[in-house]
């Protein structure tokens, strides 16, 4: 199938359209993947695969890892073949280890994002089928409706009342019209082509079918894609991260200077000397932090999904931790969501089949995003359509708060303008009401007043409501407009009942147990949204109205949000702006959002989520997505996202306090010793050893008094703890050189070999006591890290006494330098549970 290459001139006609049969059966699949083989993944909306060369590369372009390389190659020149070989198998281990772990950790990752990835509806070997969008290519067929993320850049083949937002290419944020045969071009690319859609654009109403043009970094998004910066910018988890990785490396530098000058001036050999700063380097650079970060994260996302929660942004699971308060709509989460017609009321009262018939033509007619309301309107009874044919619409927006459709019918007639929309709003923009005998009456304000009293009468017994009202138009009349929604006639209401969720009163409580506040959002009127909140036993402590929102300023609206849990008759952008407000109050945010007009709420939240069932518009802007719309599967997922930064913490507070105390004595060692208090292989050695018992913390159980409040980023906790127990951690490693240069007077391999025993038993026992808040027999630790931990604890015994001890320099030691150990790191852990409990709430 060719022709997409001649459709590419925006400005011009398609030469290559295709013609029926080509439409009708599409590509076949053996096209479809020679044009993926020549054209390669449109993946600018899809997510893409971390490189395995990329991640390779990494670690090792690690300029520390390079130099000790380099000075380990010099040692070959000089005779010490066998420490170049130690060195280069200790590093090919080390990162191997972090490299086979993050990547594991990205391919969990992006199994869980595809999951609810983007889908686009494409015609191959004559049938329609759903496939992801990174493998769609120039030629297919694809067809979209509203709620859509249009997939490529396409020219229109069919198109049926299209109204499309560009915002995200041109940052025009009103829907633009598009048909299909229309050469009209007023702008660049398929933007700005009438007859053209481009990729990342969304569908607000109607729909279409298309030929896919130019895919991935063809497409005009592509072009830009650098400059829109998809990726969002780096939260406080992101960033107080990064600052602790930076404030260490630089610790770390200054004292590999130092201790190189130091041993420099001693003239000691400057090879040697060298090779041990730059093994001190590597071994106290937290290098493993990014991976330990990743995988804990990749743990906690794979943990999530067995709790019906995708994650699609990795470090949204701290955000989900810390987060304090949650919007979310009042359908599907302290209701059913299984809306129910329950009644068709005229203007008098009494039950009628006319508004029932003018409501189900409208919701049949109408080509926007169909809401839970028309399903159930058509379910309560589908209204003969063809016995009417379509001319226009004017679809639903916020502002508006109604939809119309202009219908006639198929035998000739007079033309009908049928709207449908909030009642209040309807109410407002018509004139007469009808008649029981099918007339019209004059609607006076006595009139509206009781019609409005009717309506809070429904809410009040926790009823929906839509209004409907018609007019006839003039035969000439071929389209609908805005100015056309005036002097209508109102025919009366239709009703809907949606049953209170038994478990929402439950969910909400456990939520507000474990710190985070509810806030519903809602477009519903504040009468049925309070009927639902007193079925469900949920107080209500304050209430605005998207009205009051609007004639607030921010500042008087960050006044009221204190107190104030329900939101009603609220637009998207309004949700947008409390969720503003809050933030600026200093409140982490969670929204629930499904719908296509709530993409800018997902984006303003600190957590956006959507549901499975959402629109693609809606899904694309989340952080997570939730595949059952439940408020117990959010407070699920709070608690995962704890446990998991819990365990990032751990990490980053015993790796912060025993790199401290490392360096002070590395510091003191290179002052008061005549050689080197460890070799560079043992050095890295000990480092490898460390970093293997450390796997088994994104496993690890995490204190329930953890999991009770919100967890946020705290790098002043961090300083305290390394400032504390840094220096306790360097006393006993002085107290260890006072007693190994006492048992062993000037025996170089002797005092390296204890020390090198000593210091791994304290940098890894340590673990049981940092890993929880209280005594560390309170909370067994996963069975993975204590097994690694133990296990390299018993290893740094072991080895001495191994025939590979002599090649790493190691020597066994006598009974007596084990009878200290015996008492020395037992007291070491004593002292830092005690200071631990005293010093560091």
């Amino acid at each position: 199938m060719r022709g997409f290459e001649d459709a590419v001139d925006w400005s011009g006609p398609m030469e290559g359209l295709p013609d029926r049969p080509r439409v009708a059966s599409g590509l076949s699949s053996e096209q479809a993947a020679a044009a993926r083989r020549r054209w390669g993944p449109n993946d600018v909306l899809a997510h893409r695969r971390a490189s395995v060369a990329g991640l390779l590369l990494d670690r090792l372009r690690n300029p520390l890892i390079l130099l000790l390389l380099l000075a380990s190659v010099l040692s070959v020149a000089a005779g010490e073949t066998h420490s170049f070989i130690i060195v280069l198998g200790i590093l090919s281990i080390s990162v191997t280890i972090d490299f086979v772990q993050e990547l594991q950790a990205h391919r969990t990752v992006e199994a869980l994002q595809q999951s609810v990835a983007p889908r686009a509806r494409v015609r191959r070997d004559g049938a329609d089928r759903d496939v992801p969008v990174d493998e769609l290519v120039p030629g297919d067929i694809v067809s979209f409706s509203a709620g859509d993320i249009v997939p490529a850049d396409c020219r229109l083949i069919e198109s049926r009342d299209l109204f499309v937002n560009q915002a995200l290419l041109t940052g025009e944020s009103y829907p633009v019209e598009k048909n299909a045969g229309d050469r009209t071009v007023t702008g660049e690319g398929p933007a700005g082509a009438v007859d053209a859609v481009a990729m990342g654009s969304s569908i607000v109403s109607g729909s279409a079918t298309a030929l896919v043009c130019r895919t991935g970094r063809e497409a005009m998004l592509g072009t830009v894609a650098a400059s829109l910066g998809r990726r969002r910018p780096p939260d406080s988890f992101e960033i107080g991260v990064r600052r602790f990785g930076f404030l260490m490396l630089r610790v770390t530098l200054f004292l590999v200077v130092f201790v190189l000058a130091v041993n420099l001036a001693f003239h000691r050999p400057w090879l040697e000397a060298l090779m041990f700063a730059l093994a001190l380097a590597v071994g106290l650079t937290p290098e493993l932090l990014p991976m330990i970060v990743t995988v804990t994260l990749a743990r906690g996302a794979r943990r999530m999904a067995g709790r019906r929660v995708i994650v699609k942004r990795l470090a949204a699971i701290h955000d989900l931790g810390a987060m304090d308060v949650l919007c979310a709509d009042k359908t599907g989460t302290l209701t059913e969501a299984r809306i129910r017609l329950v009644g068709h009321i005229d203007p008098a009262g009494a039950e009628s089949e006319e508004v029932l018939r003018l409501a189900g033509l409208n919701s049949a007619f109408e080509s926007g995003i169909r809401s839970p309301l028309d399903d159930a309107i058509l379910e309560h009874g589908r209204p003969d359509v063809s016995a009417w044919r379509k001319l226009d619409e004017v679809p639903f927006d916020f502002e508006r708060r109604r939809v119309s459709v202009l219908i006639e019918p198929a035998g000739g007639g007079p033309r009908l303008l049928v709207v449908k929309g909030a009642p209040e709003d309807i109410l407002r923009i018509s004139s007469t009401t009808r008649t029981v005998s099918g007339g019209t009456h004059p609607l006076d304000a006595a009139g509206r007043d009781q019609l409005a009293a009717m309506f809070e009468r429904m809410g009040a017994d926790g009823l929906r409501a839509l209004g409907i009202a018609c007019r006839e138009v003039g035969p000439a009349q071929e389209h609908a407009a805005l100015r056309d929604e005036d002097a209508l006639t109102f025919a009366g209401f239709v009703t809907f009942v949606d049953p209170p969720k038994s478990g929402a009163a439950a969910a909400i409580c456990a939520l507000g147990r474990a710190g985070v506040t509810v806030k519903i959002l809602t477009g519903d009127n504040e009468r049925v949204t309070q009927h639902v909140c007193a079925e469900l036993g949920i107080p209500v402590t304050g209430l605005l109205t998207g009205a009051e929102i609007t004639a607030m300023s921010d500042e008087a609206l960050l006044g009221r949000l204190a107190t104030v849990n329900l939101f009603c008759r609220v637009t998207p952008q309004q949700k947008r702006r409390v969720i503003a407000a809050l933030r600026r109050l200093g409140h982490v945010v969670g929204f629930i959002g499904d719908g296509a007009n709530d993409a800018s709420a997902l984006h303003e939240a600190d957590v956006g989520i959507s549901v499975e069932t959402a629109t693609d518009v809606a899904k694309e802007a989340a952080d997570l997505v939730l595949l059952d719309r439940d408020l117990s599967v959010v407070h699920a997922g709070v608690l995962e996202g704890r446990r998991t930064v819990a365990n990032v913490t751990k990490y980053i507070l015993m790796g912060s306090s025993s790199n401290l105390g490392n360096m002070m004595s590395m510091a003191g060692a290179a002052l008061i010793l005549p050689f080197l208090p460890m070799r560079p292989v043992q050095v890295l050695l000990n480092n490898l050893l460390y970093d293997l018992s450390e796997l088994g913390l994104p496993f690890d159980r995490v204190d329930e008094e953890a999991l009770r409040h919100p967890v946020r980023w705290d790098l002043g906790r961090i300083v305290r703890f390394m400032l504390v127990l840094g220096p306790i951690s360097s006393l006993f490693d002085f107290l260890t050189f006072g007693v190994l240069l006492a048992l062993f007077a000037g025996d170089e391999t002797a005092f390296q070999t204890g020390w090198f025993v000593e210091s791994l038993l304290t940098q890894v026992l340590v673990i049981f006591v940092i890993r929880t808040g209280g005594a560390p027999w309170s909370n067994r630790p996963h069975p993975l890290l204590s097994a690694l931990s133990l296990g390299v604890a018993a290893l740094a015994v072991i080895l001495p006494f191994a025939g590979l001890g002599p090649v790493l320099g190691l020597t066994p030691l006598p009974a007596s330098f084990y009878l200290f150990l015996a008492v020395i790191v037992p007291t070491y852990l004593a002292i830092v549970e005690i200071a631990k409990r005293r010093l560091l709430p």
